[in-house]
C-alpha cells in the first residue's frame, strides 16, 4: 500500500514517525560525544514512537492488515525445513 492509499491518519502516523526517527539519526553524536538531548527529552521521543506504532497497528488491524514480517538481516541465511522432516509428536499418533 502506498503513502496515498492510506487514510489520512495513517498518513499523519507515518510522517510523524519518519520525522522524529530522522530527527534522532541527525542528532546523534559520534563516538565519544556527548548525546544533545536530556534523558527526560530522549524518553518522551522514545514514548512518542511507541504511541505512533501502537496507533499504526491499530489502524491496520480494523481494516484486517496483519503485519507477521519481523526485522531480519540482509545476509541472515533463510532456513527452512522440508516437510517430510518433520516429525509427528506422540499425540498425533
Amino acid at each position: 500500500m502506498n503513502f496515498d492509499e492510506l487514510s489520512k491518519e495513517q498518513q499523519i502516523m507515518v510522517s510523524m514517525r519518519k520525522v522524529l526517527t530522522n530527527i534522532i539519526k541527525e542528532i546523534t553524536p559520534s563516538a565519544g560525544q556527548e548525546y544533545p538531548l536530556t534523558e527526560l527529552t530522549f524518553n518522551d521521543v522514545r514514548m512518542c514512537l511507541a504511541l505512533i506504532t501502537a496507533r499504526e497497528q491499530e489502524l491496520a488491524e480494523a481494516q484486517g492488515i496483519t503485519n507477521q514480517s519481523r526485522p531480519h538481516y540482509i545476509d541472515e541465511p533463510k532456513t527452512s525445513v522440508p516437510i517430510h522432516h518433520i516429525k509427528k509428536s506422540s499425540s498425533q499418533k
